[in-house]
């Protein structure tokens, strides 16, 4: 059983594998994409800076400018590492390749999760660097401790957190084929209510409260927030919080698979 179980995670883990080394063929093409993190990066720290008047000593909800910063570009490089899995779910089910995928002996789900760790993990890394050179430029480098291992290690939970919410929409492309709009719903959400835009201490006290009962602060704010801000205290429960909502919404995604596989209807192929 445990041969049986090891040959199929190194399936899955090839996967994965190939799809990272797929994307160095397109790393020209990340790094030009990337130059729009610099221009959102130097906007915010523009407002910012405005915000705190340029006093680096200002402390707003607990933190000071320069850790500010870098909460955004830790945010903002996992929000751009994530893969459109909603569009390739699209064209699969449109272009009727969907059918090959049902058949192939490794879980649909199984496969597109370690296709999207894959690429998650080359865009982050792309994206976090060139985001750590315009901060550095502006606020120096700050005293992270352990923030930034509690980073990768959160990180992992938040790239599968966000895996599944955007496969629970993806997957209504079994019946509606069409799910851009309700993509562009969960986007927003998760720079809202999720901490992309400004960490949750900064909202106001009842929609904090809100935050805390929904999935979108596991995905940009955890991992964000014990970078600059590390504490101890708060790892083992957020690592906790992040995949107890895995678990979750795997049996949702799980869930609406069953269901839209019964009912799907494939067009062309």
């Amino acid at each position: 059983m445990n041969n049986r179980l090891l040959l199929k995670w190194k399936k899955y883990e090839a996967v994965g594998i190939i799809t990272l080394r797929h994307q160095f063929a397109y790393i020209t093409d990340l790094l030009l994409r990337s130059v729009f993190l610099l221009l959102i990066l130097y906007i915010f720290i523009q407002l910012w800076q405005a915000a705190y008047q340029g006093d680096a000593d200002a402390v707003i909800a607990g933190f000071s400018l320069q850790q500010i910063i870098w909460y955004l570009v830790f945010a903002e490089a996992i929000t751009m590492a994530k893969p459109p899995i909603g569009a390739k779910i699209e064209e699969e089910v449109k272009s009727g390749d969907i059918a090959v995928r049902l058949i192939r002996p490794l879980s649909y789900v199984g496969f597109h999760y370690m296709s999207y760790m894959g690429e998650a993990t080359l865009r982050f890394f792309i994206h976090l660097a060139v985001g750590s050179s315009i901060a550095l430029s502006f606020m120096g480098a700050p005293e992270f401790g352990s923030g930034l291992a509690a980073l990768f290690m959160l990180s992992i939970g938040a790239f599968t957190v966000a895996f599944m919410l955007h496969m629970i929409i993806a997957l209504f492309a079994f019946w509606l084929e069409e799910t851009r709009g309700l993509e562009f719903v969960m986007q927003k959400l998760q720079f809202t209510v999720g901490g992309m835009l400004l960490p949750l201490e900064m909202m106001p006290e009842w929609l904090q409260r809100i935050c805390a009962w929904l999935p979108f602060q596991t995905v940009l704010y955890f991992p964000a927030k014990m970078a600059v801000a590390y504490d101890a205290k708060l790892l083992i429960p957020y690592l906790a919080i992040q995949w107890g909502w895995v678990v979750v919404l795997a049996v949702v995604v799980i869930m609406t698979y069953r269901t839209g596989v019964k009912k799907l209807h494939v067009n062309g192929g």
